[in-house]
């Protein structure tokens, strides 16, 4: 029983992991797509105009765009998929009463894919889905947690944050520097705004973090060449 309880509540402290995890992963990617939107209306402009304020103005209509439309993403995608994870947990309840064989058989197959012996297995599908039937159902086919949904707003709201604190970094060099130092400070903060991101993505995914890293400021670096070409183009 205590090995029981102590197994419900890891994967309890997992499911609240994902959510958090799920919250980080939006953050990141915000800040990162802040960054580079910005970033690149600033340098579209710069490159028509040399009109501070005009330049200022569309940095900051953008910050606002990106952040919202960030924001409004994220909680329609994670909306998705709890539906989704909401529509299984009415299909297994159905399945339970329709089809109860089939969904004892599956549990069984679960533990015998996993080295359990046949008998071992049938003997715990019996105690399981004698207890909790529906969550050892989701458990074992989905890996799902029941009523532990990804939360969408909290998605939404790291996005929001994380895309308006990510454009804030080159709109405030090209504004507070002097005009002289302008584009090496946006370039410079842009350098280093996408490189913090790149290591927080690796930290989060135990990825490598000096190739994370590398790529995000490559894509920086590339993302203002175009828009700045684009700019002088039109």
């Amino acid at each position: 029983m205590a090995i029981k309880l102590k197994k419900e509540h890891v994967k309890k402290e997992q499911a609240t992991m994902d959510e958090r995890l799920n919250a980080i992963r939006a953050g990141v990617l915000g800040s990162n797509d802040g960054i580079l939107t910005v970033v690149g209306v600033l340098f579209s402009v710069a490159a028509a105009t040399t009109n501070n304020f005009a330049i200022f103005i569309a940095g900051l209509a953008d910050l606002m765009a990106c952040a919202l439309s960030m924001a409004s993403g994220e909680y329609a995608s994670v909306s998705s998929q709890s539906d989704s994870e909401k529509v299984v947990v009415a299909q297994e309840r159905d399945l339970l009463k329709t089809d109860f064989s089939g969904q004892h058989r599956s549990v069984e197959n679960f533990y015998v894919d996993r080295g359990v012996t046949r008998t071992t297995a049938q003997a715990i599908a019996d105690e399981l889905l004698s207890k909790k039937p529906l969550e050892t159902m989701l458990s074992t086919k989905y890996d799902i947690t029941l009523g532990h949904y990804m939360n969408p707003w909290s998605a939404a709201w790291a996005s929001l944050f994380s895309a308006a604190i990510g454009g804030v970094f080159p709109l405030a060099a090209l504004i507070l520097s002097p005009v002289r130092y302008q584009f090496s400070a946006t370039i410079a903060a842009t350098v280093v705004a996408v490189g913090l991101t790149g290591l927080l993505s690796a930290k989060m995914s135990n990825g490598l973090v000096k190739r994370a890293m590398i790529r995000n400021v490559m894509i920086g670096l590339i993302t203002i060449g175009i828009h700045y070409g684009i700019g002088k183009l039109f």
